[in-house]
């Protein structure tokens, strides 16, 4: 437990560094879903940083497309690519652009920005998956807000029509948006109750930066039998920063230099 700790601070450490070089990005909510890519990558997916193409690899999509900043960090601890490069973040001629691109960046397994169309991919790939008979799982991240969308619940009722047990979803239930709490703006509740009538298995997980917690939701989901499941994360945007927490303000600026300092400060606390 305490090795993935560690690897998700040095996450969030990056995150920061990286959207206050560029002055811009989304710390809200990448710091909020750490912990979520970090059991995936360092624990429970299959994949190989020296073979990012290979075929019988799980799959990973960040439907949430803007939280980048999360996936670009992970993939640098992970090995896929050299940490110096996190310094060009969002800069002109970079690989790493404000949203993910599977043509530039190894390990990122689909383009995404528009929310719901990364869902509606990773369900796809999960149908895909199972016409050619393969073993691996398809993982994406969503967020609260991105459940307004439209086109999330018509992958749902694919998903659930076409029993995909090979894919996992995860919400990321920090309970704000850009434009305040997602309650009020939109309101996506009962998010349980909706997946369960699109023949999803639902887990719930109290505690989203908790590893042990999410350790067994995903465990269990990995034995579903003929349903995706879907792993509701109750979370908290902005996590580990105390500034952030919980204030929708942060869910797309850059800090300063100022606020980069005080939010490394409490990091390496």
């Amino acid at each position: 437990m305490a090795f993935l700790e560690e690897i998700a601070r040095g996450i969030r450490m990056d995150i920061i560094k990286m959207i206050g070089k560029a002055s811009s990005g989304h710390p809200g909510g990448s710091l909020s879903a750490t912990e979520i890519l970090t059991l995936l990558y360092f624990e429970q997916m299959n994949v190989d940083e020296k073979n990012p193409r290979n075929e019988d690899r799980d799959r990973f999509v960040l439907s949430k497309g803007h939280a980048a900043p999360l996936l670009y960090a992970t993939l640098a601890a992970k090995g896929f690519f050299p940490k110096e490069e996190l310094a060009n973040f969002r800069q002109l001629g970079s690989i790493l652009q404000g949203h993910p691109d599977m043509n530039k960046v190894p390990g990122i397994d689909m383009s995404t920005g528009s929310l719901g169309q990364g869902f509606s991919a990773a369900t796809g790939m999960a149908l895909g998956g199972k016409i050619d008979d393969k073993a691996h799982n398809i993982y994406v991240l969503l967020g609260d807000g991105e459940l307004q969308e439209g086109l999330v619940w018509e992958a749902a009722m694919a998903a659930g029509h076409y029993k995909l047990n090979n894919l996992i979803a995860f919400v990321d239930n920090n309970n704000l948006q850009i434009d305040g709490a997602v309650c009020e703006v939109m309101n996506p509740h009962p998010i349980d109750d909706k997946f369960a009538a699109f023949n999803w298995n639902v887990i719930t997980v109290e505690d989203g930066h908790n590893f042990n917690e999410l350790r067994i939701a995903v465990e269990v989901a990995k034995r579903s039998a003929d349903r995706p499941t879907v792993i509701i994360c109750k979370t908290v945007k902005g996590k580990c920063v105390s500034f952030m927490e919980n204030n929708a303000g942060w869910h797309g600026k850059g800090p300063n230099a100022e606020e980069v300092k005080q939010a490394l400060a409490e990091l390496e606390a």
